[in-house]
This record gives structure tokens, C-alpha cells and sequence, in this order.
């Protein structure tokens, strides 16, 4: 049926007093007022749904297929997107190195893993607290105490389905709409977007390579005003690597003190992969900053546990009742035999003991390969990461650049997806961390996955031909 003919169908079926069928509910004639906003709606649907009558005389209205503006303002995550579209070319059989996820490479350790096969082996497999488990709870004051100098009760700890989790309850519980989120970039992906979940507006701080992606107190103090509520802080940092010195944290802290609305969310998942002589200094435990600092930790970057999903957050117990009311009614408790494995993994000695300090040498020696060969590439910029596992480089002096049977490279996505197609590297746009200048690589690979990669990137870039100037 034709679009004119639908529209005149949904018409004539308005003007016929007949009982209508709205999903499982029968509503009269006197229920129902159709006003023109209603007509409109069904006049607009009717291009694309057809009113079906149901046994000949009830026809079944248009569903209306809104989405929640909120929803409809976030982004989908790259690196989630860019990872799956990997894995299905692995999957099809392509030899795609995949180089985009931030998921160390090595397995759990065996005492963590062993704590949970324990688990369900002696049935502990119901549900645990909304908050976790007090065990684990006390386990993560005790942590926090000997490695951050922070001093928390076990109220004042929340134990959820990974740190994620704890970063978008923060941010739902202490911003209201109109509110201002400040985001040092390049960031991690998520921070935006869980800024506009709360109908808050996130305010992007600019950093550069020369300065090693690090936020001057003077561009933090420019942009606070009366709206700003939370500062997001992410040491060492995704996707740079780069680690906050204690002496520009202290002049950031002093910065934050002055304004009474605002808060610090500080992102401390990757803590413990760090490479000497760089220290991690938590935020929270520097003068003034307790009261106003939510600090996010978990397992599954230092621990190898991605799978296992186990984040914590820590702070003042005013805003971790507002967090836990949240997950009380979203998923409830992280799993319980995750949480034992959790309650090993810090059982495994200081910074993670033995275990932790293998992965971080590991990484250590792959980060050194990495920046020596990407520093043997001509027109690249390197900022040295001091921890994580990934290294943001400036590739923007090859934009512009044409490739033949490609076409022209102009931003971080084109890079990345000729990367893809001519050395079948899986790398991730610096775009989507708020710098379009930058790439993203992971080495949570081994050294040999990471050798082969850097071959393939180096024989794809001497493809790359500069642009022709007229």
C-alpha cells in the first residue's frame, strides 16, 4: 500500500467508533481522544507501519519507537565496536592483529582463579550484600590504608560488576542536570558519556604531547565556574599512559579546594601497572581532598580479571549511600565467586605481590620496544607512557596523505581503518579519547605479537604518499 493510501486508511479508521486494540489493553471510543499530535504520530508511522486491523475490525496502532533522549546523545563505544568488528574478521578467518582492547594478555593467577573454582565448589553461589561482602569490603579498607594512605570503613566501600559500574553510579549520584563534568583529554572513552546519562554537560580540558597528556592547573582553574560539580582524574591514564607526580596533583588539589561544589572522581584502576621511577599518589589522601574525592579501583587491570567484572569505589559515605541506592536497584551485588577470587587477588601481597610485578616487567619491556621503533618512523610523536598499557601517538603529520586503492588519509579513523585493511593491525582512533591527532595501541600482547605488528605497520606506512601541493 502506497504512503497516501495508508495515511487515508489511518484516517477513516479515527473516524470509526470501533473498540481499538492497544498492545494487550481493549479501550472504547469514550477512553480514547485522539488529538492531533496522535494523528500526526500515526499519519508519520504510517509510511513505515501499516494500521493491520485484528479480526478484521480492531486495528492495531503504530508503536511508537522513541528513545529516551538521553540515551539517544550517547555514543556507542569505539574500542568496544572496533574490538568486536576485529574479532568477527578473526573469526572469518583474516590474520588480524588484534591491538585495540585493554585486556592484559596473561591469565589470572592461579591462587585467584583457584579461590573461585573453590567457591562454587563449596556452594557459595547465592547472592552476596548490595555492596559486597564484608570480608572483601574490610580486605579493600586494609588495602587502601597500607597502598594509599586512605582510611576507610567498610561503609564506605562499594563492590560492583566492574569499575565501570562504580564511574557511571558516581556520576549519576553526584551531578544533576546542568551540571558540568571536567574531562582532562584525551580521556577514556566512557567519561563523556556517562556525563550525558546524568543530563550533565561534560567540559573537555585540553592536554598536548609536549606536556605528556597532563592537565595545567591553569587551563582547570579557567574552566571552573558555578555549574562544575566533578572533575575526572585518570592515573596512570587511558589511553596515554601518562602518570599524575604528586607536585601537579598538590597544585591541582589546591585549585579544587576553593570551589566547595566540586568534586574529584579519581579512576586509580591501573595503579599498580606502573614503570619506576613514577609513583602513584592517590588524590584523596593529599590535604582538604578526602571529603571531596571518589576514588575507583578494581581488579581486572592489575589482577588479569576482565572476566570476572569486580570494581570497587571508595569515599564519603554521604555520596556511597546515594551510589549504593543505585545499584540496589540496577544489578544488586557483584557476583559472589568473583568476589572471593577478589578477596585472593589481594591476598597475593603489597602492589599485588609476585605475580603483578611479572606482568608489569612484561609490560615494561614491550613498552620499551614499542617506543624505540615507533621513534624510527618518520613524522611520528611520542609521549612515553610511565603506566598502563598503551601508547598514544601522533600520527597527524601524515594526514593527507593519499594511498592508492585506499584514498586519502585525513583523521585518526581513516588511519586506523587503513591500518586495518593494508597491515590488518586493530588499532583504535584517537578521536574517540578526544584527540583526533592520536592513535591508540594496546600492548597487552606478547612481545612477539607486538614484533609482528610493528612489521606490518612499518611496511604499510611506506605506503603512504604526501599530498600533492598545487
Amino acid at each position: 500500500m502506497e504512503a497516501s493510501a495508508l495515511t487515508s486508511h489511518s484516517r477513516s479508521l479515527l473516524s470509526k467508533p470501533t473498540s481499538f486494540r492497544f498492545l494487550s489493553h481493549s479501550i472504547s471510543p469514550k477512553q480514547v481522544s485522539f488529538s492531533k499530535t496522535w494523528e500526526k504520530r500515526i499519519n508519520l508511522a504510517s509510511v513505515k507501519v501499516m494500521a493491520i486491523s485484528h479480526n478484521g475490525s480492531e486495528p492495531i496502532l503504530p508503536v511508537d519507537d522513541s528513545i529516551n533522549p538521553r540515551v539517544q546523545s550517547v555514543k556507542p563505544s569505539k574500542t568496544m565496536a572496533i574490538s568486536d568488528h576485529a574479532t568477527a574478521l578473526v573469526q572469518a578467518g583474516v590474520p588480524v592483529i588484534r591491538l585495540a582492547a585493554g585486556e592484559p594478555d596473561f591469565d589470572t593467577p592461579s591462587a585467584v582463579a583457584e579461590a573461585g573454582i573453590n567457591a562454587i565448589r563449596e556452594g557459595q553461589t547465592r547472592y552476596t550484600p548490595n555492596t559486597g561482602t564484608m570480608e572483601l569490603r574490610k580486605a579493600i579498607c586494609h588495602k587502601l590504608k597500607e597502598e594509599n594512605g586512605l582510611d576507610y570503613a567498610p561503609d564506605q566501600i562499594i563492590v560492583s560488576n566492574g569499575a565501570k559500574q562504580c564511574a557511571l553510579q558516581a556520576v549519576l549520584a553526584v551531578c544533576s542536570p546542568g551540571d558540568e563534568v571536567l574531562i582532562p583529554a584525551p580521556f577514556y572513552v566512557s567519561y563523556p558519556e556517562m556525563a550525558r546519562l546524568a543530563d550533565a554537560e561534560p567540559i573537555i580540558l585540553p592536554t598536548d604531547i609536549s606536556d605528556n597528556f597532563l592537565l595545567y592547573p591553569e587551563i582547570l582553574a579557567s574552566k571552573i565556574n558555578e555549574k562544575s560539580r566533578l572533575l575526572i582524574l585518570c592515573s596512570p591514564s587511558n589511553p596515554t599512559g601518562s602518570v599524575y607526580p604528586k607536585e601537579l596533583l598538590e597544585q591541582i588539589a589546591d585549585i579544587v579546594r576553593k570551589h566547595p561544589r566540586l568534586l574529584v572522581l579519581s579512576d586509580e584502576i591501573y595503579e599498580h601497572i606502573i614503570f619506576s621511577p613514577a609513583k602513584h599518589i592517590s588524590i584523596a589522601s593529599l590535604p582538604g581532598m578526602y571529603d571531596r574525592t571518589l576514588t575507583i579501583n578494581g581488579f581486572s587491570k592489575t589482577f588479569a580479571m576482565t572476566g570476572w567484572r569486580l570494581g570497587y569505589l571508595a569515599g564519603p559515605k554521604h555520596f556511597l549511600s546515594a551510589c549504593a541506592k543505585l545499584q540496589s536497584q540496577n544489578t544488586s551485588g557483584a557476583s559472589s565467586i568473583s568476589q572471593k577470587a577478589g578477596l585472593a587477588a589481594l591476598n597475593l601481597g603489597y602492589a599485588g605481590g609476585e605475580a603483578v610485578a611479572t606482568m608489569v616487567k612484561a609490560f615494561r619491556e614491550r613498552r620499551d620496544f614499542l617506543v624505540k621503533s615507533f621513534r624510527e618512523l618518520p613524522g611520528v610523536k611520542i609521549s612515553e607512557p610511565q603506566g598502563a598499557f598503551y601508547l598514544f601517538i601522533d600520527f597527524s603529520s601524515h594526514y593527507g596523505s593519499e594511498v592508492e586503492g585506499f584514498g586519502v588519509i585525513n583523521d585518526s579513523e581513516s588511519l586506523c581503518r587503513f591500518l586495518l585493511d593494508k597491515a590488518q593491525v586493530a588499532l583504535v582512533p584517537g578521536d574517540a579519547f578526544g584527540d583526533d591527532r592520536c592513535i591508540r595501541i594496546s600492548y597487552a600482547a606478547s612481545l612477539t605479537t607486538l614484533e609482528a605488528a610493528m612489521n606490518r605497520i612499518k611496511e604499510a606506512v611506506t605506503l603512504l604518499k604526501p599530498p600533492v601541493t598545487v
